[in-house]
């Protein structure tokens, strides 16, 4: 598998992990255009507490562990969790309680970023 074809593995394994814990406001960034980003795309959602959120983290971890055989560089976040990073390198996962998200607003550092949103399933 090329190097592609494995970065779009693993957003697609994040982006179903997120989802199976029924995370929120699933947004992906593509940064390969930006210059000097500090990784190719950024995965962000949200969690209603901070339980949630900690679950969500651990679950993506536990998905690309055992289906992709792949474990981040470096994770924060997780004494708290009121916000968590999940850092595979060349795709970094934020996950935020939604009160957190509203005040950072992330979103906006990369304005200049393709953006997909993922529907939530209802």
């Amino acid at each position: 598998m090329n190097k592609t074809a494995e970065k779009q593995a693993l957003i697609d394994k994040i982006v179903e992990a997120i989802q199976d814990v029924k995370g929120e406001d699933i947004m992906i960034f593509d940064l390969t255009k930006i210059e000097n980003s500090v990784a190719e795309t950024f995965i962000i959602c949200s969690g209603n507490s901070n339980t949630q959120v900690s679950a969500l983290a651990g679950n993506v971890e536990k998905k690309v562990r055992n289906d992709l055989q792949d474990r981040p560089w470096h994770v924060e976040g997780t004494e708290n969790s009121m916000w968590v990073l999940v850092d595979y390198v060349t795709v970094v996962v934020h996950i935020f309680q939604k009160q957190t998200r509203e005040y950072y607003d992330i979103e906006e550092l990369w304005g200049d970023a393709k953006i997909t949103r993922i529907e939530s399933e209802i």
